[in-house]
């Protein structure tokens, strides 16, 4: 597997407005002023019941890789940030924060923190954009895959994606986001590559059209690939010619050949009809045991609308739908400050209040909790309280709901545990790095202790993300306390 760590220099890739207030803050000899963001995101795209956190490790070869280079601190100069002292400070940049963050994989939910910065206020202002873009992406990509394979049951899901991605970014860490959502894997070899993901693929049409008839086609195709041979059959007509003609290479060449064959793949027209009978000649042939592939645009509804209609697939091959998640392909994840930390060590929580509610932030350092039903396993609910609250697990603990406070829930005989771990600790990595295959297996787990109607791709099950009574109370105390300087 190839060193990642050979991914490009993302350091310059931030918004101007992260510069000038830095040079701002280092002007205004703020430099030593330590502060806590948090990032989140305010809805789960597709009014979906959870999304997927990833990219985590992206986030970390990121942080550990960022250096300004000559080149990087003359445009700076070009564009006004111009003070030579910051320029030297900046020439020297290290991040020397700590981070914490949900782990890749982790089933998610609105308002939580996905990740949690703490450092010097230009350290952690000049991570934002990346911290954004890596974890926004990943999540979002992860969010729509999981979503396909929840829809499609026990049938699997492939990532076909990379040639309508929105850029090489968006096909190679996309194609890794998939795979973490649950995909068996993808047609990217650049991710198969660098991750270990499972990679597929076969033959397009223009294979087909570039021999004198598609029998020819088929019979140079499995002469090259006899063990692995998987035929696309709607090149000119599916069922008069294409499955037809793959039979035949099927007893003319793979069989002989002291193999069977793999697949045949639909990408065109009505797939339940096609699949039904295409399964019926594949059965009277003997060759029941040869997958049906689909693809051609298929989406969460596709899929449904299909398994309604008792089509017979076995594979779906999702690209442009899944890569884009074009449903709706913006995970929202924002950066906000949350707290600063006095020199005697005292944090001062800090809150935004907008007249959108939805943009009111949530104050102070932060835990994460998720809260499990002994008995059954399942997840109960999550919980953010100021960090360092303890909860008692051998008492019953009072959850209610931050915004309509009088659904209360009392929990017994639980078990809880803390989502956001630590992954930089005075700029150092402290995160063992995990494979693609634990990050895949830690989902599965995590995923299966949320209740069913949680996972329902419509209409979900709303999760319950509450807050701690010492929380709820300093919030509203802020509430309270800025509202009425508005007056």
């Amino acid at each position: 597997m190839k060193d990642n760590n050979a991914l490009r220099d993302l350091t310059m890739l931030m918004d101007l407005y992260e510069m000038t207030m830095s040079m701002g803050y280092f002007q205004s000899e703020m430099i030593d002023q330590i502060v806590y963001f948090d990032m989140f995101f305010r809805r789960t795209p597709d009014e979906g019941g959870m999304a997927i956190a990833a990219g985590l490790e992206q986030l970390i070869e990121y942080v550990e890789n960022i250096h300004f280079t000559e080149q990087d601190i003359d445009y700076l100069r070009s564009v006004g940030i111009n003070d030579e002292e910051f320029l030297d400070y900046v020439r020297n940049f290290r991040f020397n924060g700590d981070i914490w963050a949900v782990e890749e994989g982790t089933p998610v939910f609105p308002r939580e923190p996905l990740v949690t910065v703490r450092a010097n206020i230009i350290e952690a202002q000049m991570i934002e954009t990346s911290l954004l873009v890596l974890i926004n992406h990943q999540s979002l990509i992860a969010t729509k895959s999981n979503r396909l394979v929840r829809a499609a049951q026990d049938i699997p899901v492939m990532e076909f994606g990379a040639r309508r991605a929105q850029g090489a970014d968006g096909a190679y860490l996309g194609a890794r986001a998939a795979y973490i959502g649950g995909c068996i894997g993808t047609s990217n070899l650049m991710t198969g590559r660098d991750f270990g993901v499972p990679v597929f693929g076969t033959m397009a049409h223009s294979w087909i059209q570039l021999f004198d008839d598609e029998y020819e086609a088929f019979k140079a195709y499995a002469t090259s690939y006899p063990a692995t041979t998987s035929l696309l059959v709607d090149t000119y007509n599916t069922l008069k010619s294409g499955v037809p003609n793959a039979i035949r290479i099927f007893d003319e060449v793979v069989v002989p050949s002291g193999h069977r064959p793999l697949s045949i793949r639909l990408d065109s027209g009505d797939l339940a009809y096609l699949s039904k009978e295409a399964r019926k000649m594949l059965d009277e042939a003997g060759y029941p045991d040869v997958k049906i592939i689909a693809s051609n645009s298929i989406e969460e509804d596709t899929i449904k609308a299909l398994r309604d209609q008792d089509a017979k697939i076995d594979v779906f091959g999702i690209g442009e739908k899944l890569i884009t998640a074009s449903s709706d392909a913006v995970f929202g994840g924002v950066y906000k400050l949350v707290a600063i930390e006095h020199k005697d060590g005292t944090i001062e929580p800090k809150i935004k209040i907008s007249e959108n509610v939805e943009k009111i932030t949530t104050p102070h350092f932060k835990d994460l909790y998720r809260f499990y039903d002994k008995k059954s396993g399942k997840a109960l609910a999550d919980l953010l309280t100021i960090h360092g609250e303890e909860i008692d697990t051998s008492k019953p603990y009072e959850l209610f709901d931050p915004v309509y406070t009088w659904k209360k829930t009392i929990v017994e005989d639980f078990e809880v545990k803390s989502l956001l771990v630590p992954i930089f600790k005075d700029g150092k990595c402290v995160y063992p790095k995990k494979s693609i295959e634990e990050i895949r297996a830690y989902r599965e787990a995590e995923e299966a202790r949320l209740w069913d109607g949680v996972k329902r791709i419509v209409h979900p099950h709303k999760y319950f993300v509450d807050f701690s009574l010492p929380l709820w109370n300093l919030k509203n105390a802020l509430l309270t306390k800025y509202s009425d300087r508005g007056r």
